[in-house]
Formats: C-alpha cells, sequence, structure tokens
C-alpha cells in the first residue's frame, strides 16, 4: 500500500511511496504525532539521483523489519534536499559538526521540537564499511530514548545552542584585505595537481567556484599560473571519464585523481557553472576546444534536460538498468560503459579501431581497479590518444546505439536557483559563441519563470515546479542565482527588461533574508516556526552560496540601476564575512570574486546607435568580468538608461555610425566606430 509520500510532488519522496516505513513529509503533521506520542523524530535526507540514497533504500527502507522497528518507536519524516535546502543545511551542520563528514543520505535522529541529537549519513544493513548496522543504531537509540529520556533532551538542547554559535555571524565588520585575495591564489597553487590537473587527490569534483576566482585572479594581475591551472584543470576534466564523450555533459565527480572513473549522474548545476567555466577559457584563450565542450554540454542539455515549456530539468541518475530484459538489476554508469564486441560489431574496421584507440577501449574493459566489481569486461570512454581520422560519423553511431539502452531515471522538477546557473550560461554562450539558439534557450527558461513561477502583486518568487505546480517559497539562491541570470541575459540581448525584473528580484531579496543588524543574507525567510534556526550560508561548493551570489549580483545591479541601497547592502554583507574570508577564504571563492569586483570601479562600455551588434560581438568575445554594458540601441533604451545615468545622454553615434565609449567611473575614452578600434580600446 503506498503509503503518505504518493500525495507529494517531490521525484525523491515519490520513490519512497510504497516503501513499508510509514513516511511523513516534513512539516506540521508529522511534529504533532511526535509531541503528542512523545516519539523521536527520524530525518532521512536525500535526493533522486543520489547512488547511496537508491542503496539504502532497498537495503532498509524496503525491509518489513526495520519498517517495522521505524514505525513503532520513531515518526519516520523524509525530505528532499533539493526542494528542502533550509531544512537540509540545518542538519547536514549538526552532522558535519558531530562526525567530521557528511553526504546523503542523511540521517538525523531528533526530538519532537525538532533538535538534532544523533546523526550520520549511510548506514548499511549489518556491520560493515566500518560502520554499525542501521538496525542496531535504531534499536539503541529507541532504547536510549526510553531509558535516559532526559539526558537525549538535554543533548538536543546543547547541540542547537552549539549549532547556532556556528551558524552565527555576528560582531565588528572586517575589513577586504589583499591577504584575503593572495591566500586564496596560494592555496590552489599548494594544492594544484601538476601531473592530472584540478585540486587535491581523490576524489576530485570540478567546483567551478574555484575556477571562477582564479579567472579572475589571472584578469586583475596577470599571473599567468592563475590562468594555466585553470586551463589544464578543464582540459583535464574534458578529455577524461568525468566528461560524457558521446552526448556530452558532466558527471558530478571523478572517484580517483585523474578524472577517469566519474560518479555518473549528471547535475543541471555542474552543467551551467561548468559551461561558463568554458566560454570564459575560450574568451581567455582563443582555443576553439573549449567553446567545442561548451556547446556540446550546452547540446546536451537542450537535447535532454530541457522541458517543452523551455525550463530546465534538475538531473539524471548515476543507476541505470544493465539488461533490459532484467529491469529491476540496476548498476552505476550501466547506460554509459562499453564492451570492445559492441563497438567493433557497431562501426567496423577500420573505424572501431580508430574509435577504440582514441577513447581508450580495450578488450577486456579498461576499468582496472574496480574494488566493487561494477564494471567488468566494460570501458569508460576517454581521450587516450589522438587519432588522424575524423571521429564524427563513428560518434553519431555509437551515440545512436547508445539511444537502445535503458536511460537513466530523470528528476524531472524544475528548480528556479538551478535554472538561473543554466540561464546564465546560455545568455553567455549567446555572445561568446554567435548561435541565436542559445539566446532563444535563456530567453524561454527566464519567461517560464517570469510567468508561472513569480507573484507580481506581492513580488514572490517561488522554488519548484513539477507535474504543473509550482511550489515552496523561493529560498536566497533562488533569487540570488535567478537576479545574475537577469542581468547576464540583459547583457546577451540589451533587453532593459531583464534589468527591471532583476532590480525587483534583488529589492525583495533584501526586504526577506538580509541580517540589517550585523550584514549578510539568511538562507531562508523569517517565520517559518519549523527551522530551529536561520543559517547565513557562506560555504562555495558545488553550488557556489546563496551569500555570494546575492552581494555579486547587487553590486552589478546597483551599476546598472544607480541604486546605492543595492551597494549597501553588498558593501555590509562583504564586512560581515570578512573574518571569516580572512581564516578561511578556500571556503569561500565566490565571495573572494564578489570581493574582487568591489574592489575596482567597473568599466563602463556604452553602445550607441541603431545596429550596435558588431561592436557588441567584439565586447562579447573579451574576458572582462568587471564590466557593464549600456546598450542605447532605440527610443525606449535611451529613455531608460539615461534616466538613470544621465550622464549617459551626451553619448550619441558619432556620424551616424554605431559608436562605443569605453569609460570608467564615466570618465570615457576618445569614441570609437569601428569594430577593430574598439578591441584596441578594450586592451
Amino acid at each position: 500500500m503506498p503509503n503518505r509520500l504518493s500525495g507529494e510532488k517531490s521525484p525523491y519522496l515519490l520513490q519512497h511511496a510504497n516503501n513499508p516505513v510509514d513516511w511523513y513529509a516534513w512539516g506540521p503533521e508529522a511534529f504533532e504525532k511526535a509531541r503528542l506520542e512523545n516519539k523521536p523524530i527520524f530525518l532521512s535526507i536525500g535526493y533522486s539521483t543520489c547512488h547511496w540514497c537508491h542503496v539504502m533504500e532497498r537495503e532498509s527502507f524496503e525491509s518489513e523489519q526495520i519498517a517495522k522497528v521505524l514505525n513503532n518507536f520513531f515518526v519516520p519524516i523524509k525530505v528532499d534536499r533539493e526542494e528542502r535546502p533550509d531544512v537540509d543545511r540545518i542538519y547536514m551542520m549538526f552532522v558535519q559538526a558531530t562526525t567530521g563528514g557528511g553526504g546523503w543520505p542523511m540521517s538525523v535522529w531528533l526530538t519532537p521540537d525538532l533538535k538534532p541529537f544523533y546523526g550520520g549519513t549511510y548506514f548499511p544493513p549489518d556491520n560493515r564499511y566500518g560502520r554499525p548496522s542501521f538496525g542496531a543504531i535504531l534499536e539503541h537509540i529507541a532504547g536510549v530514548w526510553r531509558d535516559d529520556l532526559v539526558k537525549v533532551l538535554e543533548s538536543g538542547e546543547s547541540t542547537l545552542l552549539q549549532l547556532r554559535g556556528f551558524a552565527s555571524v555576528t560582531g565588528k565588520p572586517g575589513q577586504i584585505t589583499d591577504e584575503i585575495y593572495t591566500g586564496l591564489y596560494s592555496h590552489f597553487r599548494r594544492s594544484f595537481d601538476t601531473t592530472n590537473g584540478g585540486f587535491g587527490s581523490s576524489p576530485k569534483f570540478p567546483r567551478p567556484v574555484a575556477l571562477n576566482f582564479l579567472f579572475r585572479w589571472f584578469a586583475r594581475t596577470k599571473n599567468e599560473e592563475a590562468r594555466d591551472m585553470t586551463l589544464a584543470t578543464l582540459r583535464a576534466m574534458a578529455d577524461g571519464g568525468m566528461y560524457d564523450q558521446l552526448g556530452g555533459g558532466f558527471h558530478r565527480y571523478s572517484v580517483d585523481e585523474r578524472w577517469f572513473v566519474p560518479h555518473f549522474e549528471k547535475m543541471l548545476y555542474d552543467q551551467g557553472q561548468l559551461v561558463v567555466s568554458y566560454l570564459e577559457a575560450f574568451q581567455i584563450t582563443g582555443d576553439q576546444h573549449f567553446a567545442t565542450i561548451a556547446r556540446e554540454t550546452l547540446e546536451y542539455v537542450l537535447r535532454d534536460m530541457t522541458s517543452p515549456e523551455g525550463a530546465f530539468y534538475s538531473a539524471e541518475d548515476a543507476d541505470s538498468v544493465i539488461d533490459p530484459a532484467n529491469p529491476h538489476e540496476k548498476g552505476e554508469g550501466a547506460y554509459y560503459v562499453w564492451k570492445q564486441t559492441e563497438i567493433d560489431g557497431a562501426l567496423g574496421q577500420p573505424q572501431a579501431s580508430a574509435f577504440n584507440e582514441h577513447f581508450g577501449v580495450e578488450p577486456q574493459g579498461n576499468v582496472r581497479d574496480d574494488p566493487h566489481g561494477e564494471f567488468p569486461g566494460k570501458n569508460i570512454l576517454f581521450v587516450n590518444a589522438e587519432v588522424p581520422a575524423s571521429l564524427d560519423d563513428s560518434k553519431k553511431k555509437m551515440l545512436a546505439l547508445r539511444a537502445f539502452h535503458v536511460r537513466p531515471y530523470l528528476d524531472d522538477k524544475r528548480l528556479t536557483a538551478w535554472n538561473g546557473l543554466m540561464i546564465s550560461a546560455f545568455a553567455l554562450a549567446a555572445q561568446c559563441l554567435g548561435d541565436d539558439k542559445f539566446r532563444v534557450a535563456a530567453e524561454r527558461a527566464a519567461a517560464f519563470f517570469r510567468d508561472r513561477m513569480f507573484n507580481p502583486e506581492t513580488k514572490t518568487l517561488l522554488r519548484r515546479f513539477r507535474d504543473g505546480e509550482a511550489g515552496i517559497p523561493g529560498f536566497l539562491d533562488d533569487y540570488a542565482f535567478f537576479a545574475t541570470a537577469l542581468i547576464d541575459l540583459y547583457e546577451a540581448t540589451f533587453d532593459f527588461r531583464h534589468i527591471q525584473f532583476g532590480e525587483q528580484l534583488a529589492s525583495r531579496l533584501i526586504e526577506l533574508f538580509e541580517d540589517s543588524v550585523d550584514g549578510g543574507f539568511f538562507a531562508s525567510a523569517d517565520g517559518d516556526s519549523s527551522l530551529i534556526l536561520r543559517v547565513k550560508e557562506d560555504y562555495d561548493g558545488a553550488e557556489p552560496s546563496g551569500n555570494s551570489m546575492a552581494i555579486l549580483a547587487l553590486f552589478r545591479l546597483a551599476a546598472y540601476t544607480g541604486r546605492k541601497d543595492f551597494q549597501q547592502s553588498a558593501e555590509r554583507a562583504l564586512g560581515a564575512f570578512a573574518h571569516r574570508m580572512q581564516a578561511g577564504s578556500p571556503g569561500m571563492p565566490q565571495m573572494v570574486v564578489a570581493a574582487l569586483w568591489a574592489a575596482q570601479a567597473p568599466r563602463q562600455i556604452v553602445l550607441a546607435g541603431a545596429d550596435v551588434m558588431p561592436l557588441a560581438n567584439v565586447v562579447w568575445k573579451q574576458f572582462q568580468p568587471v564590466r557593464t554594458i549600456f546598450a542605447l540601441h532605440d527610443a525606449q533604451s535611451i529613455a531608460y538608461w539615461t534616466r538613470l545615468h544621465p550622464e549617459l545622454s551626451g553619448m550619441h553615434p558619432i556620424e551616424g555610425k554605431p559608436t562605443a565609449f569605453v569609460c570608467q567611473n564615466f570618465s570615457c575614452q576618445l569614441p570609437v566606430t569601428g569594430p577593430a578600434e574598439l578591441e584596441a580600446s578594450l586592451q
């Protein structure tokens, strides 16, 4: 019989709708039951494409024996971390503080008033991996709750006080100093893998926020090592198995140090951020290889991750069916790996030999260190050697053959924050690559969220759309990421209405999330009694933090709109986090990017005339991370921008020709009318 989760929209919750566990969704019904029956809450947090979440479900949550213990002694609650990052963030902080690590599935036990007292991640069904069995943990906690309740409640109260201390960002504002920048650069320089690219050892995550900083440090200082470390990392990732060599797009991370064996799930936020990194590499170097990787990734998103109405889906699973005749047997990466005999049969000779040499295919499989036996006799495609023959036709044939494999599960919910990252990528691609379909993709997605996920009366944004329903009030990252996307979309289209909408979102962001006393922004709005504390997130991990993105968006919008309140909120936030940046900037590279913007007066590039596109193309191909573009190309845009910036009113086309004015603080160089002259003036 389906449980309560069968009425939810979250794909992750629906995956557990037929468990024998009597799951509740996060909400008052579950909390009230815990209080009335004086039972501890078992909180399980994960997401739909999480490999170990699937494992724990199969091993434990589908077990009648485990379900009986959970149902009798606990109130079990399931949370989708992608829908409710606010809940996930609080209890992840607890798990990391008490165990030294974190991840998903996350398993946390709470008092009825939602205070955590014990937690971990994946627990096996029996004693293995150096971990106690899940059943033993449940029995132990039930016994402690029964026999030593006072101590458990005291532990929960003490833990909450400690979490408040961890989450607090208060005190005298700090100063942004050059030591923050140089310290962060030195950290990445020390941890750079000179052999394989990337930073640190296995497992290796792409972490685009680090690449963002290094490129911007190069732009400011001309430090070639910062540039070269980043380019080497991007090349290594694109050559490895972490990149889908046939279909485009990046897997989540590499389990080894050389980007070869990936964890095969594909997340939208990775695609969006990495496309930007590859496009910026293209702007810096002019190397078409970087443009090709960006284009292939965007084509993958358009083909496999785009909904009919133009918004972008969230993720594809790592696991998929190994053999269509046995749909219940799944394996990690089954969709993507190959036996050599399959390739030889599909391509014939000599095409197969060239393909196999290029992609490192071996008769017995090329995954030699496979402790779990997941890839017996299989090959992960990676760039092993260059071959003289073109492989385009072979890749098309193999991609067509792969279509007969069972596709991984698609998480088809649309999240505002992640779509913001992807819209930014398409907008930058429209600028760099000159392909209008990328502009259309960005505008369609932005229109969907404006029309379906934004209430113009309350000026509030929603987070999740699925199965025809928009829901969940937006969090800081939804407002910040989407506002950023709108700025990027303006710079790709010169439609100032995107700036107007971004300004609306930024105003509401400040109202809902700013700490006007101590500075910075809370991750969630006030008023949700189910949250035991409000967190100011500052860690730039797989995704940039909401604070980092909000600060940079406010600085950029202040430059466009002239809004001093935006500038002041951003400066207050930087001051609030300055001490943390000084002490631990390796965890905050995107916030350091925001600080770099604040440290430089942005260059203004004013384009005046009916047809500014030839001049715009020159600007778009340049890597200039601290700049604004004002396009005075029709009566409406002239009226809008000159109202906000009266100093623009004297900038007109010269002799009827489209004209560019390159300025700093609106003190301008001599105007130019030709693309070559503009390129020279931007150097």
